[in-house]
């Protein structure tokens, strides 16, 4: 029991005195909470710990699905019974430790290679990976030792023309591609959906493991940068927000938004849909902002100096690297100004 002086507190200031100590402290645990929260997403100017060079970081998802992270762009690895898969390949220098890693996991092969896009990060192991294991049996007469698959305008830029110097070994070239919205292929005792969605370029892929409950999304996705909107390759800022939005659609929460469908990035850490709501929340006020400096007028110069971006870039922002914040915003308005784009 709390004695109290009636002469000198009233019930009622005593009240209002654990009224205010209560609220204060609920005010230092949710500041607590969201410097946590931060810490998770950081911005590459202040990126969280990574592991030592040339090093591979092997992480569970939920499945039968891992991430593998270090090796440029990060790897979706599928194993089961039927063999090896994986999303991406990673720069071509780290294919000896890819392999090594998944030797720990599993001594089968890997039958199947998944492409979300062109770039070297993500199929530049396809070549190493096309030469290792023997020829698979569900490909015997080709005598392929590995199938990889890709939206047909990955081939087609991976490829040459006649004559001209192709800018990818062929043995790393699609060898099973598409050119229809989806394709189905079920491998390791799970249905898999590979899902075409032009987004940073016009060819980008992702894959959904049905059983496993778990998206890959290439590039399209990165809770640490903007995204990176290649204009020359078919790219734009609302192609990046469809893509998002259909994600969103597939993404199912588990309780309080935690948990759940879980995503494995084109770079940076695991995300659920908590994750995927805020980084699409942002890309949309960011559409919208440029949409309306440009319908009145304001050139990119403008735009730029108005700093449409401000308040994100914390998180996604960089002045430095292979993609700024200045590069994001020029792609994204000059996407917007180039098309009558319809805002959905």
């Amino acid at each position: 029991m709390i004695k109290v002086n009636s002469t000198l507190v009233s019930s009622k200031v005593l009240r209002r005195y654990i009224v205010a100590t209560l609220l204060f402290l609920g005010a230092l645990v949710a500041a607590q909470f969201v410097w946590a929260q931060a810490s998770q997403t950081r911005s590459p100017q202040n990126p969280t710990p990574k592991p030592a060079s040339g090093a591979i970081e092997l992480l569970p998802v939920q499945g039968n699905i891992s991430m593998l992270a270090g090796a440029g762009g990060n790897i979706t690895v599928q194993i089961g019974n039927d063999g090896i898969l994986l999303v991406d390949t990673g720069l071509s220098t780290m294919s000896d430790r890819v392999q090594e890693a998944l030797q720990r996991l599993s001594k089968k092969q890997i039958t199947y290679i998944i492409n979300t896009n062109d770039e070297a990060d993500h199929v530049g192991g396809n070549a190493n990976f096309s030469k290792m294991g023997r020829p698979l049996a569900i490909n015997r007469a080709s005598g392929a030792r590995v199938i990889i698959i890709a939206h047909s305008a990955i081939l087609d830029r991976m490829s040459a023309p006649t004559g001209q110097t192709a800018p990818t070994p062929e043995e790393g070239w699609p060898t099973d591609t598409y050119s229809v919205p989806q394709k189905n292929l079920y491998f390791d005792g799970e249905a898999i959906q590979i899902l075409h969605q032009p987004s940073t370029t016009d060819g980008n892929t992702i894959v959904f493991f049905r059983r496993s409950d778990v998206v890959s999304t290439g590039d399209m996705f990165n809770p640490n940068l903007y995204p990176v909107i290649d204009l020359k390759r078919g790219g734009s800022i609302q192609g990046v927000l469809e893509g998002l939005n259909r994600l969103k659609q597939t993404v199912i929460p588990a309780d309080h938004q935690e948990g759940g469908t879980m995503i494995v990035p084109g770079h940076g850490r695991i995300c659920d849909a908590a994750d995927l709501a805020w980084y699409q929340q942002m890309v949309t006020i960011v559409r919208d902002r440029l949409q309306d400096m440009i319908q009145r007028g304001m050139t990119l110069e403008q735009v730029k100096a108005a700093k449409p971006t401000q308040d994100f870039d914390p998180i996604y922002g960089s002045n430095t690297g292979s993609w700024t914040t200045d590069m994001f915003v020029e792609a994204a308005y000059k996407s917007l100004s180039s098309k009558q784009q319809v805002i959905k």
